[in-house]
């Protein structure tokens, strides 16, 4: 070898030496502890007791990888404990004596702790299962609409991650926020009246499931603070979606509406999601949210449900 071509390698490999490894992102997930309190209160404004009162409540329960529950405090002491078809857990209190003008109050406590979680996605591809794939109330599946739609955003992109990030996409691109309290579902996406979060995981969810991609609802609770407290209630819905090869991966469409928000919620489990259940349609719950009150009122029985009321507080 000559000296001349000696001294190049040699040069090459300093200067090999000297050049930097690529940087890569430090992701260190979080893991948040929450109080949470709720109250809830039934008021008796008639003249009788009536003849026979119910009420089933939700509870925080573990939901691994998510979440785990380290105390569970309920009062009154008289009630039962139930599992529905998702495996939501409830508790559930007979309050047929229930004398007029008098208020019964359910108070239940809870310790929590919320896990972030990141996701990577560059293997995705395999086999899916065949749960949560088909159309249900609020979430319209076979609707033509958004079987077309589904079609239309699926057919330009090569595999389930990017097929799901083009129905996210689409739903922070077309609905409009507007916090209207109801449980319209998917379809009323299609229409003028606006959406809030049920609405968006809705059609998100129904969009994946229109082309046989496993995606399933939550409810629960969002811990608000500067940055997500003009964005959405505290009484909130998100969703995931089955990725083969990866499994489940949480994301909320509602936080992520705003385009500078979307990766930010997209594969991504924050911190600040509390489940409270899962399933679009829990027996249990009836068609309502977190609680269900039934009551047979004799003659002369009214009772209001004067107060349902969260309160969660980060620990530091």
């Amino acid at each position: 070898m000559n000296k001349y071509k000696f001294l190049l390698i040699t040069f090459l490999i300093i200067l090999t030496a000297c050049v930097p490894e690529p940087k890569t992102q430090e992701r260190n997930p979080l893991t948040r502890e929450y109080h949470v309190f709720q109250e809830i209160a039934l008021f008796n404004s008639g003249s009788e007791s009536p003849d026979q009162q119910n009420l089933w409540v939700a509870l925080i329960r573990d939901f691994a990888p998510y979440q785990e529950v380290h105390s569970r405090k309920i009062s009154p002491s008289n009630h039962i404990l139930l599992t529905d078809e998702y495996g939501n857990e409830y508790a559930e209190f007979d309050f047929s004596i229930h004398p007029p003008g008098k208020t019964l109050r359910v108070e239940i406590t809870y310790e929590i702790t919320v896990n972030e979680i990141f996701y990577d996605l560059s293997h995705c591809e395999g086999e899916l299962i065949d749960e949560y794939t088909q159309p249900e109330l609020h979430i319209e599946a076979a609707n033509p609409q958004i079987l077309e739609i589904s079609k239309r955003l699926a057919q330009k992109e090569s595999n389930v991650c990017e097929k799901a990030r083009a129905f996210y996409d689409y739903a922070g691109d077309n609905l409009i926020y507007r916090f209207n309290q109801k449980s319209w579902g998917a379809q009323t996406t299609m229409g003028l009246m606006g959406s809030d979060c049920t609405e968006y995981s809705s059609l998100v969810i129904a969009l994946s499931r229109a082309e046989k991609i496993p995606a399933r609802y939550y409810e629960g609770l969002l811990y608000l603070d500067n940055k997500t407290e003009n964005l959405a209630d505290a009484q909130h819905a998100w969703m995931d979606i089955y990725f083969p090869s990866v499994g489940w991966v949480a994301m909320d469409p509602t936080l992520g509406r705003m385009e500078n928000a979307r990766d930010n919620y997209f594969a991504h489990y924050t911190p600040d999601h509390i489940i409270v259940t899962t399933g679009r349609n829990p027996s249990v719950l009836r068609g309502s949210s977190y609680m269900t009150h039934l009551y047979w009122p004799g003659n002369s029985t009214k009772i209001k449900l004067e107060k349902l009321d969260w309160k969660i507080e980060l620990i530091e």
